[in-house]
């Protein structure tokens, strides 16, 4: 009796340790929060959105035109903004003809203290203060006339000694600008008097970063509020530093596009689930597969792999997700690691086209790269062998991951995993009820009864016990009989909105024959689905659309911008082209393979691929370009799409078909965290690179194929 006793004490104390352990965590977490809650509030409140107003210049054939700054910037960086048809400064060696842009210095007369009416002519002597910023532009007015508008910018560094002298009212700033053009250049000019100290700007951006990580592996906080803070906490970073940005600006950096395209195939895919479709496929499945466990897998991942490349494979996703939950709940097999290897073939499948996948969309309607013959057959071809290897490889990967087939079923029992799953929906049901009507507080209390009697049974199961459940005992007439279409006029609206859909999706790449983009395209099937269906209860279909996923990505796009604003892009773009610049002549083919391929690859794995991408294809150009480095530009385009596209299966927000399967699962009440996927898509993502690296570097570099 007194062994007992003390034995319960233990274990009681114990108990009370873990409870007292997670009250001190959860003021932890509350505490920092609040913390990073009141930086960015503090900062937001005290800073202006920054507006600065441009003025239109025109300069002189053969002369040269100045103006003078109206204000005295805050210290001795000085930014300098130009908006007109610049070219790139890649185009150094490609052209003779440039705008001169220098910072000079007008010593004031000891007895003029106003310097709103300074006349130049009033200035005592002038001082060049700055170097000469040489920005090249096109040589004839033919070419400014074809040019696309680019925005140049710089920051000039005039010194404490000079910048005293301006604010003691002694000199002002004149920027002089001239040109060798035989004709008179326009632009649009921007004086910044407080401009961003971007190596700062890049050590916050990869605090904030970190920050995301934090909170998202160690799951501190649901991943959407986390990536609402990050993103937050980031544009108060940029406002801290006098760069915060308008509204406007703010939701322009939203990608309205993929929010659309991700919207409609949430209505479409939420009022084809009522057919009783995925049900009906996921039997057939069984049958075909004679309800073998992995060539199941296999026909399912191969599937969305081929769907994948031909649909964008968000889209793929979508539609793919609902299916492969209900085969795995047939088969008794747990769905999580089932949609990881399924997600992980989409990514690797839309890698394959130009449309299968966002970055390959970035690179391949690039006028540059299509000029220099990258059209969809050549891109197909290019892509095919080692999307080929990649598959094979991933598909022993995960083979050998998953070598016990233990691995693949639930951990318990067939009856108790169903009562914790059908808990888990009720309860998410209950939750989504609001209290704003006596009869939603009723419902409420109905769902909470259910989940305390459900609750309660699985304790009783627990403690006593379960009985086997028959795995494939059951015939598949009785799957058949279980599992029917339920509405059969539903599905013929639902295939004819499908199709219209799929068609205008394939058209996508010919944009002479349709003009929809793929969000317009989702958009239009979605609202034409709604008229067919002739749905009374939009409620019940708006309140399935995965609205956590959409604010994630909303976030998402808000914080890459900021982070791209704060310099981090550039930097990572800067410290690749060092590197492969640093190298021999004879080498630097391959090293510029390998550093574009690994770098878009791991960068893609923890940042968002889209602005990535963007950013890496300057690059890819700008070393085409560059006549020293004498690289060609199609193996570094090839070398961009697989690390862009792989890349994305290292980690759970690496790529946007991730998050989406991720929210649908969680919708169904099947949660994988950041961690079991990191366990499972970082080695398969770190062997598709490597099969990508052994491809180039043959292809490329001994066989020379481009």
């Amino acid at each position: 009796m007194t062994t007992d006793g003390e034995g319960d004490d233990g274990h009681e104390t114990t108990m009370g340790g873990h409870h007292e352990h997670g009250k001190l965590f959860g003021y932890i977490k509350i505490g920092t929060l609040l913390v990073v809650w009141l930086i960015f509030t503090g900062f937001l409140m005290s800073k202006h959105e920054k507006e600065l107003t441009p003025r239109q210049l025109s300069v002189p054939e053969g002369a040269y035109r100045t103006y003078i700054l109206p204000e005295p910037s805050l210290g001795p960086r000085i930014g300098i903004n130009l908006k007109g048809a610049f070219l790139s400064d890649q185009h150094h060696n490609n052209t003779s003809t440039y705008l001169s842009v220098i910072l000079q210095l007008l010593y004031l007369p000891s007895n003029n203290s106003n310097t709103s009416f300074l006349s130049e002519y009033d200035a005592k002597y002038t001082e060049n203060i700055t170097n000469v910023w040489l920005v090249p532009i096109p040589s004839s007015l033919d070419a400014i006339d074809q040019m696309d508008e680019m925005t140049r910018k710089h920051v000039f560094d005039i010194g404490p000694i000079n910048h005293q002298k301006v604010t003691s009212g002694k000199a002002v700033v004149r920027m002089r600008l001239t040109t060798n053009l035989e004709a008179d250049f326009p632009t649009k000019f921007t004086y910044d008097p407080t401009p961003m100290d971007t190596e700062t700007g890049v050590i916050y951006a990869a605090i904030v970063l970190l920050g995301l990580y934090v909170l998202i592996i160690w799951e501190i906080v649901h991943r959407t509020f986390a990536a609402i803070i990050a993103s937050t906490l980031a544009i108060g970073v940029l406002a801290a530093m006098n760069e915060r940005p308008s509204m406007p600006k703010l939701i322009s950096w939203i990608d309205v596009e993929t929010l659309l395209l991700l919207f409609g195939m949430m209505i479409l895919v939420a009022i084809l689930s009522e057919t009783g479709i995925f049900d009906y496929l996921a039997v057939y499945a069984y049958q075909v597969t004679n309800g073998k466990v992995w060539p199941l897998i296999n026909c399912l991942c191969v599937f969305t792999a081929v769907m994948s490349s031909f649909l964008d494979n968000v889209t793929t996703v979508l539609l793919m997700t609902p299916v492969t939950i209900r085969l795995c709940e047939v088969m008794e097999l747990n769905p999580v690691p089932v949609l990881m290897s399924m997600v992980i073939y989409s990514n690797v499948g839309g890698t394959l086209t130009p449309v299968g996948d966002p970055p390959n969309v970035i690179i391949a309607s690039n006028s540059h790269i299509a000029k220099n013959g990258v059209n969809f057959a050549t891109f197909t071809l290019h892509m095919a062998i080692p999307i080929f290897f990649v598959m094979i490889t991933t598909y022993f990967q995960l083979r050998m991951k998953f070598k016990n087939i233990n691995d693949l079923r639930f951990s318990e029992p067939q009856d108790v995993q169903e009562i914790r799953h059908e808990i888990a929906v009720w309860q998410r049901a209950a939750a989504s009820l609001s209290s704003y009507s006596k009869d939603e507080d009723l419902v409420r209390e109905t769902l909470l009864k259910k989940v305390n009697r459900l609750s309660r049974s699985l304790k009783k199961k627990l403690v006593t016990g379960s009985v086997p459940a028959e795995s494939y005992k059951a015939t598949l007439e009785e799957m058949k009989r279980k599992y029917p279409i339920r509405s059969k006029t539903l599905l013929v609206k639902s295939a004819i909105t499908l199709a219209f859909v799929i068609t205008f999706f394939f058209l996508h790449s010919a944009p002479d024959i349709q003009k929809l983009s793929l969000g317009w395209t989702a958009l239009l099937g979605a609202l034409l689905l709604l008229i067919l269906a002739d749905r009374e209860d939009i409620e019940s279909v708006i309140s399935r659309v995965e609205w956590s996923t959409l604010l994630f990505f909303a976030a998402l796009f808000i914080l890459m911008e900021a982070l791209s604003e704060l310099g981090l892009i550039d930097w990572i773009g800067k410290q690749t082209e060092n590197v492969i610049l640093s190298v021999s002549e004879e080498s630097r083919l391959a090293v510029a393979i390998l550093i574009i391929l690994w770098v878009s690859a791991f960068a893609s794995a923890f940042v968002d691929n889209i602005p990535l991408t963007t950013m890496m294809v300057k690059i890819a150009i700008g070393l085409a370009e560059n006549e020293a480095l004498d690289l060609p530009l199609q193996p570094l385009v090839w070398a961009l799409a697989l690390g862009a596209c792989l890349g994305g299966n290292g980690t759970l927000i690496g790529a946007s078909a991730n998050v989406v399967c991720a929210g649908v699962a969680e919708q169904h009440g099947y949660r994988f965290t950041f961690i079991e996927y990191f366990k499972v898509g970082f080695p398969v993502m770190v062997g598709s690179v490597i099969v990508s690296t052994i491809y180039l570097m043959f292809a490329h570099v001994v066989f020379t194929w481009h």
